[in-house]
C-alpha cells in the first residue's frame, strides 16, 4: 500500500514524498502554521500606542476614534479623514520651504528610527517601510507646524485652513489627543528643528523656563490649555522639564494631572459610596477645593471638599482617552479611580445639581443636569477596578460618617426644621412658647399649692 502511494504521486508529478509525509497528512498545515509564527515581531517594552479595549469602545466609540485628520498608521486611509490629507502636506510645505534640511534627511532620520517607531505600536504594522516612513514624516511635520502655529498666532498664514478660514483648529485639536491617533513623542523631537521655527519679539517673553523653542515646550503649551480647559491641573511647567520620557500627547496630558500625587493607592474591599444626595441627607456639606488638584478630595469634620472641574463637551473624551491609556499600560489607575468614584457619587439629576449648587462643578453642556450626571456615569463604563484604590481612604470615612444614626437626625433636623431663615425662626418661637407654657403651668401649680 505504501509503495503504490509513491508510484501515485510520481505520477501525478507531485514533489517526492519522505516516509514523515505520509505518516503526517497536516504537514502543509503545519509548515503553513510554522511559517507564520515565525514572522511574528517580537513584542516590545516599548509599547505606548495602543487600540482602546472593546470593553470601552463599545460604550462610545466616537470617543476614541479621529473624526476629521489621521495621525500615525493606525486610522491612516479611512475614507472620512482623506480630505485632510492636503493640508497635511501644506504643513510640510511650508517647513520645507524654511528648513535647511530636504527631504531625503528628514527620511533619513525616520528610516534610522523605523525599528524603535514600530514597536512603540502594540500591533503590528503591516505597511511596507516606504509607505509607513511617508506617513510618519508627513504626519509629524503636521504635528510640528500644528503645535508651533497654535503657541505662536501672530505668524499665522492667512490662507491657513487650520487656523484661518474655514478655522479647523477646533475640529483638529482633539483628535491630536486621541490615543490611537498618536506618534512616539521621540520622532517628533528628532524631526524639530528651533532654528526654523523664529519666535516674534513680542513671544519672546513667553518662553518660560527655556531659552529657545522645543517640541516640548510647545506640546506642554497645548496639552495644559486642554487640561486647564477641564481643570483640577496644576501649572506643572517645572515637572515637565524634570520628568521622565515622554511617550506621547496622550502621556504628556496625564503626567500633567498626575504630577501633584503624593501618596499611593491603598487596598480596599469598599467600593460603594453613598450618592451625594444620601450623603446630603446623612449630613454631609459639599465645599469646592480651592486647589487645582484633581484628586485632592478631602473629608474632614463632616464636610467633603471636593476641586472644581468644568463640564463640557471636550471633558469626556479627553478624560476616556486618559483612562484608556492608563488601563492598557498598568503604570496606575489614578485617573481611572477618579471617574469611578465620580460616577459612585453621581447616580441621578438630583447628585449632579447639588455639585452645581456648591459650584464644584462647572456645567457647560447644552442638557443640563441630566446630560452632566449620563456624561458623568459614562466615564467610568468598561472601565476595570483593581483591588487598590486611591480613594479607598475617603470611602472608609464617608461610610462611617453616613452609618452613624447621630449623624442622620442631625442632618434631618437641619433640613426639615432649619433649612431656612423663617423655618428657623419659627423652630426657636415654638420652643420658647413651649418654655413660656411650662413655666406658666409651673407657676400655675405653685401658686395653688
Amino acid at each position: 500500500m505504501q509503495s503504490q502511494r509513491y508510484i501515485r504521486r510520481e505520477m501525478e508529478g507531485s514533489v517526492e514524498a519522505g516516509p514523515h509525509d505520509i505518516e503526517n497528512p497536516y504537514v502543509v498545515l503545519e509548515n503553513s502554521l510554522i511559517e507564520e509564527v515565525g514572522r511574528l515581531s517580537p513584542i516590545s517594552n516599548s509599547r505606548c500606542i495602543y487600540r482602546v479595549p472593546n470593553r470601552l469602545r463599545h460604550v462610545s466609540e466616537d470617543v476614541y476614534t479621529p473624526r476629521v485628520i489621521s495621525i500615525g498608521p493606525l486610522h491612516h486611509g479611512r475614507e472620512a479623514l482623506k480630505a485632510m490629507e492636503e493640508h497635511k502636506k501644506r504643513y510640510l510645505q511650508y517647513v520645507m520651504g524654511r528648513s535647511k534640511f530636504s527631504l531625503t534627511d528628514y527620511i533619513e532620520k525616520i528610516k534610522d528610527r523605523e525599528p524603535k517607531l514600530r514597536s512603540c505600536y502594540s500591533e503590528t504594522i503591516d505597511l511596507k517601510s516606504d509607505e509607513l516612513v511617508r506617513i510618519i514624516l508627513v504626519d509629524a511635520i503636521f504635528a510640528i507646524e500644528f503645535l508651533y502655529r497654535y503657541w505662536c498666532r501672530a505668524l499665522l498664514d492667512e490662507n491657513d485652513c487650520i487656523f484661518g478660514k474655514p478655522m479647523w483648529v477646533n475640529d483638529v485639536w482633539p483628535d491630536l489627543v486621541r490615543l490611537e491617533n498618536q506618534l512616539p513623542f521621540f520622532i517628533l523631537e528628532d524631526l524639530f528643528d528651533p532654528d526654523i521655527f523664529p519666535v516674534p519679539l513680542e513671544y519672546s517673553n513667553r518662553l518660560i523656563g527655556v531659552e529657545r523653542l522645543s517640541i516640548l515646550f510647545l506640546s506642554y503649551h497645548f496639552v495644559n490649555d486642554i487640561a486647564k480647559d477641564i481643570g483640577g491641573v496644576l501649572d506643572n511647567v517645572e515637572m515637565v522639564y524634570s520628568s521622565e520620557e515622554i511617550d506621547h500627547f496622550v502621556d504628556l496630558l496625564r503626567k500633567l494631572y498626575i504630577a501633584p500625587i503624593n501618596r499611593e493607592s491603598v487596598e480596599t474591599k469598599i467600593y460603594t459610596v453613598p450618592t451625594i444626595e444620601e450623603l446630603n441627607r446623612a449630613g454631609v456639606k459639599f465645599k469646592a477645593g480651592l486647589t487645582k488638584n484633581l484628586f485632592d478630595i478631602q473629608f474632614d469634620d463632616g464636610i467633603l471638599e471636593i476641586p472644581k472641574f468644568v463640564a463640557h463637551d471636550a471633558t469626556e473624551f479627553v478624560l476616556k482617552n486618559l483612562v484608556a491609556f492608563e488601563q492598557c499600560t498598568g503604570l496606575g489607575n489614578y485617573l481611572s479611580d477618579y471617574v469611578i468614584l465620580m460616577d459612585q457619587l453621581v447616580d441621578t439629576s438630583k447628585d449632579a445639581e447639588l455639585l452645581v449648587k456648591y459650584k464644584i462643578i462647572v456645567n457647560m453642556l447644552g442638557g443640563g443636569n441630566n446630560e452632566l450626571s449620563d456624561m458623568i456615569n459614562r466615564l467610568s463604563n468598561g472601565v476595570s477596578q483593581q483591588n487598590e484604590f486611591y480613594f479607598g481612604t475617603l470611602l472608609v470615612d464617608l461610610n462611617k460618617f453616613c452609618s452613624s444614626t447621630w449623624h442622620k437626625r442631625m442632618a434631618n433636623l437641619r433640613q426639615n426644621y432649619f433649612n431656612t431663615p423663617w423655618a428657623t425662626i419659627s423652630f426657636f418661637a415654638a420652643v420658647l412658647l413651649l418654655i413660656l407654657t411650662m413655666i406658666q403651668t409651673i407657676c400655675s401649680i405653685i401658686s395653688l399649692t
